[in-house]
């Protein structure tokens, strides 16, 4: 992914706003109809994304139904989107409206640029595994959202009661009880696959688990991997990202579990870019 810090925009979509009318690109839009995934064509494109990015990110994929990239690319941000309100994907087939995708620059099927203010703030191109388009949109939301006007309170739904099976799950973490707590997990993700804090608590307990049920391993590697879990536990993050830092060329595991331990904690989270952008620098 390009721009992951989100300092700019590489495309330059000054001359598709020119072309609609950049006039109107602040008017307030109300929150009434809100959806977290939509199509857009080249007359809508201006009111939907445009004047909706004054008030949250917005998500523009431009893909094409003959790639199976863009429709793998699709069902992620769906599937991401549904249920919040936080940001807004809004998918453009290049097919259909060929001059809008022209007008981004777009050169690779999909493309998906991220704006904010009416202005393009991130890009990438090409599919992207789940864990890191989740924490690309998570930073996103977290950098970007604040300093944007927010959707209107009005018609936002009551928050849902918390679900009580984690009572259960805190009671078998208090009784080291780890499995369990897992299980119960996997219930709830069982019946909401795209809960985000639910995933990052089953994993959290994983973390756990290795390092309560573990000795030091013999193998190399592995001791190196067990002390990241170690440090990472003991609440010295940095010094577990340093450590897997220093084997993620030469082995696959490291980054494997560096990935893991980047998505327990926040998307925006300091230590989380710097590691983030150490591991791109490393690798490529």
């Amino acid at each position: 992914m390009t721009n992951p810090q989100f300092t700019g925009g590489a495309i330059d979509l000054g001359a598709l706003v020119d072309r609609n009318g950049a006039g109107s690109a602040g008017k307030e839009q109300g929150s009434s109809g809100f959806e977290p995934f939509i199509s857009v064509d080249e007359a809508s494109v201006e009111q939907q994304v445009f004047e909706r990015s004054m008030q949250i990110p917005v998500v523009m994929l431009i893909g094409t139904s003959r790639s199976t990239d863009s429709e793998s690319l699709k069902a992620q941000f769906e599937k991401l989107s549904a249920g919040q309100r936080s940001f807004m994907v809004a998918y453009l087939d290049a097919d259909t409206a060929p001059q809008v995708a022209q007008a981004m620059g777009v050169r690779v099927l999909p493309t998906v640029v991220a704006l904010a203010g009416g202005r393009p703030v991130a890009n990438f191109e090409g599919n992207q595994p789940a864990n890191e388009l989740e924490q690309w949109v998570g930073a996103l939301v977290s950098q970007i959202g604040p300093q944007l006007q927010g959707l209107p309170d009005d018609g936002v739904p009551e928050a849902p009661a918390e679900d009580p099976r984690l009572d259960q799950a805190t009671e078998a973490l208090n009784a080291g009880d780890f499995d369990r707590a897992t299980a119960v997990y996997d219930e709830i993700l069982a019946d909401d696959p795209a809960n985000a804090d639910i995933k990052q608590a089953k994993a959290t307990v994983a973390v756990l688990k290795r390092v309560q049920g573990q000795g030091e391993p013999e193998d190399d590697v592995d001791r190196q991997l067990h002390l990241a879990d170690r440090e990472f536990v003991a609440d010295d993050p940095e010094a577990a990202f340093d450590r897997l830092l220093r084997l993620v060329k030469a082995e696959p595991r490291a980054k494997e579990r560096l990935l893991e331990l980047l998505s327990l904690l926040e998307p925006g989270d300091p230590r989380v870019i710097a590691a983030r952008t150490r591991l791109a620098s490393t690798l490529f």
